[in-house]
């Protein structure tokens, strides 16, 4: 049984939602707890032909079994997650701590009318800036204020750490990438707190001592939403010609496309904590590859590319994804 955090290594869009989801099913956790900034993250997860894309909702909701959590530094928009909550149908197994920062109508149009917000840092304009502005003021309402979302308060924190000690496994849900977090990210082109696994420990009341593992998902090409330094960035004609084109969850903005980025991986590895990797898009290094399920269907091309990851960050590859459905993926954690 164990605490493990999974966190983004880029600059988001890793397809973390996805790595959740897998791990979920095979671990089983009781509780699958949300940490990150709030609703301007948004993971997308395949289920044979059903695409979900939340905002709110912890992404390994698609495991039945599990409770469901937002962690008390987490900000909270009730419109979006009421909404998530209905859409999704996971009423009855879902909390928020009552100490979250609430998101109100004011922060979204505060986000959207600062020219420097919109325009030079790109936000989503989800209003978590000048909400977690608010929060640091100590003139934000909290969770526990709004009648709506009553039915769905406890103290999170508390939950997970029973749930820790009694030796039941559970899942801590990053957000974001580990390049636009606020101390360690591309600043000011960043979002509005830190984004690393430390963070999400304590989004969540955990302490680093009750952490076992850190599962670090990278893409094999990176990818970065609004603006900001990307070094390996290439060209959009060259990314089209590769047949590799994505737009952001929230925004619906194309994200800007660039090749396998060692230095920033390894240095991501090491602030996270890093103790095992999980690579996303193995197929676009070889479409060959797409939908293998065990890593002897890898060529070689892959295979040595998963090789230069693991020399680079200094960890193992564990969990290899081969396409977008949940089916679509290796899990090397046992044999390795």
């Amino acid at each position: 049984m164990s605490c493990t955090i999974i966190v983004g290594g880029f600059f988001g869009d890793e397809g973390k939602g996805k790595i959740v989801a897998h791990i979920a099913h095979q671990d089983h956790p009781t509780v699958i707890s949300r940490g990150g900034v709030g609703p301007n993250a948004g993971h997308t997860v395949l289920v044979g032909k059903k695409e979900y894309g939340v905002r709110m909702v912890p992404s390994g909701f698609v495991y039945p079994k599990a409770d469901l959590c937002i962690g008390p530094g987490v900000l909270v928009d009730p419109r979006v997650f009421l909404r998530e909550v209905a859409e999704v149908e996971v009423s009855g197994r879902i909390f928020i701590d009552g100490r979250c920062g609430v998101i109100e109508e004011e922060h979204i149009a505060r986000d959207k009318g600062s020219e420097h917000l919109a325009k030079t840092i790109g936000s989503t304009g989800s209003g978590c800036g000048p909400a977690n502005s608010d929060r640091v003021l100590r003139v934000a309402r909290q969770a526990k204020d709004l009648p709506e979302l009553a039915p769905y308060i406890i103290d999170v924190a508390e939950k997970v750490n029973q749930a820790i000690d009694n030796g039941e496994p559970v899942l801590l849900e990053g957000t974001q990438g580990f390049g636009i977090s606020l101390y360690y990210g591309t600043y000011p082109f960043v979002t509005s707190k830190d984004t690393s696994a430390s963070q999400i420990a304590a989004d969540n009341g955990v302490g680093p001592t009750k952490i076992d593992d850190v599962i670090v998902v990278f893409k094999a090409f990176p990818t970065r939403v609004g603006e900001g330094p990307f070094s390996t960035e290439m060209s959009l004609d060259k990314s089209h010609a590769l047949g590799i084109q994505e737009f952001g969850t929230v925004t619906h903005r194309e994200r800007r496309i660039g090749t396998w980025d060692g230095k920033m991986a390894r240095y991501s590895a090491m602030i996270n904590g890093c103790t095992q990797v999980a690579i996303t898009g193995i197929d676009r290094v070889d479409p060959t590859c797409f939908g293998a399920t065990s890593y002897d269907q890898l060529s070689q091309t892959a295979k040595d590319f998963i090789r230069q990851v693991e020399v680079d960050v200094g960890h193992p590859v564990t969990i290899i994804s081969t396409g977008p459905e949940l089916s679509q993926i290796i899990d090397l954690r046992k044999k390795r």
